[in-house]
């Protein structure tokens, strides 16, 4: 008989005597205690052919199945790791320092991971089934699961979970891992201090919502900041944050809260400033709405490739609303809410950069003009294949300056300072 099948048996006593009552009144340490007592007890009773390194293993895994992701939760205690994609039982994937790398670890079978991801969401009161094949849910932790079973995933149920970082990035650590210099990041608080509102565009996984978080930081303590998002990720160490999660429909198709909603409401809710984590529709009218009427210095995050796709995908996002706004109108609205566009990129060796910051100066005629004030330059790939480069200024000073020196912020001339690197890129760690 193998591991997994002993295992199975074992777990099946352990939940065949556990007391479900009674261990929802104890806290975390206190039921890892009582499993690990019982699971040892059951394991000395009975007559399952475990080795000596087995016996070890089995308890920690029983664990794991009772109070976390079963297979999953050492890759969630593994601060190296920053992404977990399931596909299917057989096949577990993890990100590390930006590379895909198979991990040493798998599911019995498809039923183990079925149940792995009935008890995840469960936890936070969803659900998924037949009837709602798909779900977001977010882990204690803060890390956000994705799930999607069969029959809508062919080959077994997929599973994306993006680790929530114990450990706060700053700018300081932004610094040293090459993914701005300290010049830009004097430049960036800047930004946020004089309440320019902020939009960071950037594809999947290139740090968007840790840039935010990050930026947040220079918000002053005495502002009222609300918050919106679909998955709570955001971490403000602000006094005063109100926090506010979408919600997804019920079983009978009612009950969906949407970020248009959170954002209408937030208005009502006398905010300084509206930090919206990712705007994907309609809500973008509002988000932009927001800005031009005394909440400035709000910020949001976008997908896109480039600082102009940027825009152009809030103008579509805009057209989608009920207002039905054209484009001109809507790109007039834009010009007028949105200060600076910060474009992230994940580069070929995985590394993450800021690779401009770009003005967004005003209207001439249907064209919203913008102007990068500093760049990222990649020169070439060394012999480990790590992406070399550097930033540079462009040798424009932006029209925003005025509103920096209004709030006391005088940046140095040699920031923008033509054709300057501000310095070289170092490579991620």
């Amino acid at each position: 008989m193998n591991y997994p099948e002993l295992r199975r048996q074992l777990y099946q006593r352990v939940i065949d005597r556990v007391d479900l009552g009674a261990l929802r009144n104890l806290d975390a340490t206190q039921l890892r205690g009582e499993l690990r007592r019982l699971t040892q007890r059951l394991l000395d009773d009975s007559n399952l052919p475990f080795n000596a390194q087995e016996r070890l293993q089995v308890v920690a895994d029983i664990e794991h199945e009772v109070m976390g992701l079963g297979p999953l939760e050492p890759l969630l205690q593994d601060d190296e790791v920053s992404d977990i994609m399931v596909n299917g039982a057989a096949q577990v994937w993890v990100e590390r320092q930006g590379r895909l790398q198979p991990a040493p670890v798998r599911f019995d079978d498809e039923p183990h991971l079925r149940r792995t991801i009935d008890r995840v969401v469960a936890r936070v009161g969803r659900r998924v089934d037949d009837q709602s094949p798909m779900v977001d849910a977010r882990l204690p932790d803060g890390s956000r699961l994705n799930a999607i079973i069969p029959p809508l995933a062919l080959d077994g149920s997929a599973v994306s979970i993006r680790k929530f970082s114990r450990q706060a990035l700053t700018l300081a650590r932004l610094v040293e891992m090459g993914s701005i210099t300290a010049e830009m990041g004097l430049l960036l608080q800047a930004l946020v201090r004089a309440k320019l509102n902020v939009l960071i565009s950037g594809g999947t996984g290139t740090g968007k919502t840790t840039l935010l978080n990050i930026l947040s930081a220079a918000i002053p303590p005495q502002e009222r900041v609300v918050t919106i998002e679909d998955a709570a990720e955001l971490r403000l160490q602000q006094p005063h944050v109100v926090r506010l999660e979408t919600r997804p429909a019920n079983t009978e198709g009612a009950g969906e809260v949407s970020q248009r909603a959170l954002v209408r409401n937030a208005l009502r809710m006398r905010p300084d400033r509206i930090i919206l984590g990712e705007v994907r529709g309609a809500e973008a009218f509002d988000m932009l709405q927001a800005m031009n009427t005394g909440h400035e210095g709000s910020m949001a995050t976008v997908h896109a490739n480039n600082a102009r796709d940027a825009l152009l995908r809030v103008e579509n996002m805009v057209g989608m609303g009920p207002t039905g706004l054209n484009s001109r109108v809507a790109r007039q609205l834009i010009a007028s809410a949105l200060s600076v566009v910060l474009q992230l990129q994940r580069l070929a060796d995985g590394s993450r950069r800021l690779v401009s910051i770009s003005e967004v100066t005003g209207l001439e005629g249907d064209a919203i003009l913008m102007q990068d004030l500093q760049v990222f330059d990649a020169t070439g790939v060394d012999a480990q294949g790590r992406v070399q480069g550097h930033f540079t200024a462009t040798g424009i000073r932006p029209q925003l300056e005025h509103r920096l020196r209004a709030v006391g912020i005088q940046l140095p001339d040699s920031l923008f300072q033509r054709g300057r690197r501000l310095s070289d890129a170092r490579t991620n760690e």
